[in-house]
């Protein structure tokens, strides 16, 4: 995510944090440098202009702290302004003072709108609301039987009868208060492009129905066409917010630093992959964090407390200060990690990872795929006790694995590693962040 705009803005940052002196000169240069950056990637251009008039005026003659360098407060700055382009701060969803609290999702076909729907109900139901789906998407084919796939497999009600658009609507308003759900999400219809027909129709559930919050689907991979789409559907529904899906494609990222300049509206959502729960708050701060490579461990931190199963820890701690961490062990914390979504993602969010990928020093995440199917072709007695495994086990191993055995051999000496570090520490408490990010894979 956002890929293209870290690695271009990262040789900038760094030049201009090892300034001890910023002038004009440089500062100009370096806004030149940016100013290229954003438009490669598909950055509105008087978006682009107003940046990079802001960032220059509070750049000269700053009065610089004595913690900082004067290349370090501009950094801060073009931090700020980054995060203000982004909408400052995040935002909450309006509620029904007598629920349900009506959502309704709005956007052109093929802006991933139907499984927003449904990564929107996992997310709400993951913070403690009750919601119900309602697919109101009479047109395309199988849309309706695709989000009642979608809720049963994240064990959410969705409504669904015979009757009307509108009617169908208050049906579910009525379902949802008899059966003490406090959110109502309708996935409404979409359409190739904007017509009348479908604004018509909208306009019209907008005004039966009234709903609490009206949020504008738009696909972050379109760059300048989301921010067109967001236009006309701005000027015609008026939506309270947007949700920005796709994100985890959009190396570019124009549209999440283009969309709420130009339609005064705030990004309240973000999609992030294609799991389910791959969906968050757009947190404007952390996200110019993220652009700019200094990574969001705030939000690494979130995902982690979701993810991770904190018996399983707690039973690693426990196997850890008795010095019994078997392979098992190492196994089940392969499976959390997998949770966490991929790699790249979750190093995103770290500080300075941003140039390390810049350096071509990728993170190879097949090994993790590799050592799972290692240990889980080994039989339960050799995951308990390793020092069994001989020349003809591995060879077994490996062919079980699809691997070969200087590859298990590989997986075993880490695993060894483990158990001498184990004995080093004695009985010391183990870091509650032990995990396969430190065990060289």
């Amino acid at each position: 995510m956002f890929e293209q705009l870290q690695n271009g803005l990262s040789t900038v940052l760094k030049s201009l944090r090892g300034e001890g002196r910023i002038t004009e000169s440089n500062i100009a240069d370096a806004m030149r440098q940016i100013r290229r950056v954003l438009l490669t990637a598909d950055v509105n251009y008087k978006v682009v202009r107003d940046f990079i008039q802001s960032v220059q005026e509070k750049a000269i003659g700053v009065t610089v702290a004595k913690s900082l360098t004067p290349g370090q407060l501009v950094v801060k700055i073009i931090h700020d302004e980054m995060t203000h382009l982004l909408g400052d701060r995040s935002r909450s969803l309006k509620e029904a003072s007598i629920p349900p609290t009506i959502i309704m999702l709005v956007g052109l076909q093929g802006s991933g709108k139907t499984t927003c729907a449904a990564k929107l109900a996992y997310h709400l139901a993951r913070t403690k609301h009750s919601p119900v789906l309602v697919p109101v998407d009479v047109y395309r084919p199988a849309a309706e039987e695709q989000l009642e796939i979608l809720a049963r497999q994240i064990q959410i009600p969705c409504y669904r009868s015979s009757s009307n658009v509108v009617d169908r609507i208050k049906e579910a308003v009525t379902f949802a208060r008899q059966q003490h759900r406090d959110t109502l999400i309708i996935d409404t219809a979409g359409r190739l492009h904007i017509d009348e027909e479908m604004m018509a129709e909208l306009q019209a559930i907008r005004e039966v129905i009234k709903p609490q919050n009206i949020l504008l689907v738009v696909d972050g991979m379109t760059g300048q066409d989301a921010v067109n789409t967001a236009a006309s559907f701005n000027e015609q529904i008026s939506p309270d917010g947007i949700i920005l899906t796709k994100m985890d494609s959009d190396t570019r990222g124009g549209a999440a630093l283009t969309i709420v300049k130009t339609t005064g509206k705030p990004i309240m959502y973000m999609g992030t992959g294609e799991k389910t729960s791959d969906f968050g708050i757009f947190h404007p701060e952390r996200v110019a964090g993220r652009i700019l490579g200094m990574g969001d461990l705030v939000s690494l931190v979130e995902k982690v407390q979701t993810a991770i199963d904190v018996e399983s820890v707690s039973r690693l701690e426990k196997n850890f200060r008795k010095e019994r961490f078997t392979l098992e062990d190492f196994l089940a914390q392969l499976k959390q990690m997998k949770k966490l979504g991929p790699l790249e993602n979750i190093m995103e969010h770290i500080p300075g990872m941003a140039r390390m990928r810049a350096g071509n020093q990728q993170i190879n995440e097949k090994e993790f795929h590799k050592a799972e199917a290692i240990i889980q072709s080994m039989t339960k007695v050799e995951r308990l006790k390793p020092d069994l495994i001989n020349g003809s086990r591995r060879r077994r191993i490996a062919a079980g694995s699809g691997t070969q055995p200087q590859d298990v051999n590989r997986l075993l000496n880490q695993y060894w590693q483990i158990i001498k570090l184990m004995k080093q520490m004695g009985h010391m408490k183990m870091p509650k962040n032990l995990s396969a990010f430190g065990l060289g894979l």
